[in-house]
């Protein structure tokens, strides 16, 4: 018999950087974009303050009242991403996840598969990754560059403000499966409190 399928595997990249960062996620097909949005947030640890929006087919999804009143209105018509769910897309369809309008975090969104798993997923899941996203508010992929320029020679005048501003440490290959998944498992919990900074190393890795 014939069974709907109730998970969905996707994969995000955040675009204009390399190497990429980038997550492959397992989620309930039957989510919305609204929890996808959610999802991305937690898997990425973006800190969800910027307004956002989904770029698909050439229309625009989000939240309806926000993004008719952002300041950034192209005059193009915003659809209700409560609307449209995950099962909805055919497996190689891609879209695009646009995060800070300021920074313009531009991600990659491919749905890679559907399956019928024996439970029904409840929250989203990581299965693999590879890198950390950049500190909230650095400026976008140039800032990032130069952010990471900084950080990585000690004589720059610039060196110890910025190890400060971003925590004490930043190491841009840092990749948590475990500690993603235990943000995803709380993704879509209301006033959920995310991490700041990056984890520090336990042991054997030096800060820049």
């Amino acid at each position: 018999m014939f069974q709907k399928p109730n998970a969905v595997q996707v994969r995000i990249s955040l675009d204009e950087i390399k190497p990429k960062i980038w997550r492959r996620l397992v989620l309930p097909s039957d989510w919305t974009l609204e929890q996808l949005h959610l999802a991305i947030q937690a898997a990425f640890n973006w800190w969800n303050y910027h307004l956002y929006e989904f770029h698909i087919g050439g229309l625009r999804f989000g939240d309806i009242d926000t993004l008719t009143d952002d300041g950034f209105d192209d005059n193009s018509r915003v659809f209700d991403f409560r609307e449209v769910r995950m099962g909805d897309f055919q497996v190689g369809s891609s879209f695009r996840y646009l995060y800070d309008f300021g920074d313009s975090w531009r991600h990659t969104v491919s749905i890679e598969a559907f399956a019928t798993e024996d439970t029904k997923p409840k929250v989203g899941r990581c299965l693999d990754g590879a890198r950390a996203r950049p500190p909230e508010d650095v400026g976008g992929t140039s800032g990032y560059e130069r952010f990471l320029e900084i950080i990585a020679d000690t004589s720059d005048p610039e060196n110890q403000e910025t190890l400060q501003w971003c925590g004490g440490f930043f190491d841009p290959e840092w990749f948590d499966l475990a500690v993603v998944n235990k943000d995803l498992r709380t993704a879509l919990r209301t006033n959920v409190k995310r991490r700041l900074h990056q984890p520090k190393p336990k042991s054997g890795i030096e800060a820049y």
